[in-house]
């Protein structure tokens, strides 16, 4: 049949994966039962068809990512039908993707993060580690622009640091006085246990036990070691560190350019979900601490009021 005609061209002249192909081979099942449903010919159908499949699949509670993956495969299908001379329409073409809900991040309270910072143990370990927290906490840096800092990235006059972001670009973010005060409590220790060989870990700002430089799997391991002691319900990794950076920059009034630019964000709308978190987190204090705060959803709802 033509479905099959259809993955042995995936597999042969693409050379889709397997995984891929599985996928594939799925979604044009749910599709091919409701042609078989509805006794209706794959190369006969128009686009009434495709939107009633489609809805059918957002109706069997489907998530919209599921529904879009099966309406792009939907796509490529008829545009292969059309190309190679089966049929003149591809019914599904005019069919718009279902717009996603964007997921708000998960951050960490103030409490939360002082929670972390004190259970570090003192000694090499317990001080790299409390300030692998703190510079997170702090710069809001991605944990490859961490572990790729150098000592001389550092002005320790005005508390900055120098990271290189995606493609390759530079920005100046700085060190509280937290971090920075736990900074040099570290780089003695660091200096002594430093391979002295290993001309890449002198440069390193953080470094393992075995004294070299700290990979990004490694500052995420930390970070999860204390995440697990706390006892913290949340899905934390160093990335909560920034999104919890940005987001108490902007409850705090912090102007949202000036975050985007502390970020390394190219584009604004990329930095505005912060202020969605801040709304959202507005609503929850409105209610649990308003005592006619009632159900509130975000939607005023008068339908029905009494004039």
């Amino acid at each position: 049949m033509i479905f099959e005609t259809y993955l042995r061209y995936l597999r042969g002249v693409r050379h889709y994966s397997e995984q891929t192909l599985r996928a594939y081979t799925e979604d044009l099942s749910k599709y091919r039962g409701y042609l078989e449903k509805e006794q209706l010919d794959p190369l006969a159908a128009d686009t009434v068809c495709a939107r009633r499949f489609i809805s059918g699949l957002s109706g069997q509670g489907l998530s919209k990512t599921t529904v879009n993956r099966i309406l792009s495969a939907m796509n490529g299908f008829y545009n292969w039908l059309r190309k190679n001379g089966y049929t003149e329409i591809n019914p599904f073409e005019n069919i718009r993707s279902l717009k996603k809900n964007r997921d708000l991040p998960d951050y960490l309270f103030e409490q939360e993060i002082d929670l972390l910072l004190s259970l570090t143990d003192s000694g090499f370990a317990g001080l790299r580690d409390r300030f692998i927290l703190e510079l997170l906490y702090s710069t809001g840096c991605r944990v490859s622009e961490a572990a790729s800092i150098n000592i001389t990235d550092i002005d320790f006059k005005d508390r900055s640091v120098r990271v290189h972001g995606k493609g390759g670009k530079e920005r100046i973010v700085y060190l509280g006085k937290k971090a920075f005060e736990c900074l040099r409590e570290y780089l003695p220790l660091k200096n002594i246990r430093t391979d002295k060989d290993d001309n890449d870990a002198a440069n390193a700002l953080l470094i393992n036990l075995r004294g070299r430089r700290l990979t990004q799997r490694g500052i995420s391991l930390i970070v999860e070691k204390y995440v697990r002691k706390s006892g913290i319900p949340k899905n934390v990794s160093p990335h909560t560190f920034r999104h919890s950076f940005a987001t108490h920059l902007v409850d705090n009034g912090a102007d949202i350019r000036i975050v985007q630019e502390m970020l390394g964000h190219e584009s604004l709308s990329t930095t505005q979900i912060y202020t969605h978190m801040g709304i959202e987190r507005l609503r929850d204090v409105y209610k649990q601490a308003h005592p006619h705060a009632g159900n509130i959803s975000g939607k005023a709802g008068f339908n029905g009021a009494k004039k």
